[in-house]
């Protein structure tokens, strides 16, 4: 029997600075486009000495991730997050596109627009 690769991944070369710059940025649109900037950063900032720990978690957990993110994608990740830099610099991204945000968007004050959508909360935030 051939040794068949179930993936074909780099899990040992570094993060080239564009790829990791990449993966910064795209991880930063996401939780900025969801508005999920406060948690965030609360969790990384929270869990920045555990980084190391989470990026060798990631690979563990690949087998099972990758049919949902990708494996390189998964691979990236756990690559950016072995630094405990590269989380401060993921932070630092999330509240510069925050602040973008709201400077590009003037309905909005501390960042939550009014309408919501679910008409629960905008009621509750009529009165």
């Amino acid at each position: 029997m051939g040794g068949m690769l179930m993936y074909d991944v780099d899990i040992c070369t570094p993060l080239t600075d564009e790829r990791k710059n990449e993966v910064i940025e795209s991880l930063a649109k996401k939780v900025a486009g969801r508005r999920l900037e406060m948690p965030a950063v609360l969790f990384l900032d929270m869990h920045k000495p555990l980084s190391f720990i989470a990026s060798q978690s990631l690979l563990v957990a690949m087998p099972f991730l990758a049919p949902l993110f990708g494996a390189q994608g998964i691979a990236d990740l756990s690559k950016l997050l072995a630094d405990r830099n590269n989380v401060e610099t993921l932070i630092k991204r999330i509240e510069e596109m925050s602040a973008e945000m709201d400077k590009g968007n003037p309905s909005t004050s501390s960042g939550y627009s009014v309408a919501s959508g679910n008409p629960a909360t905008d009621a509750l935030e009529q009165k």
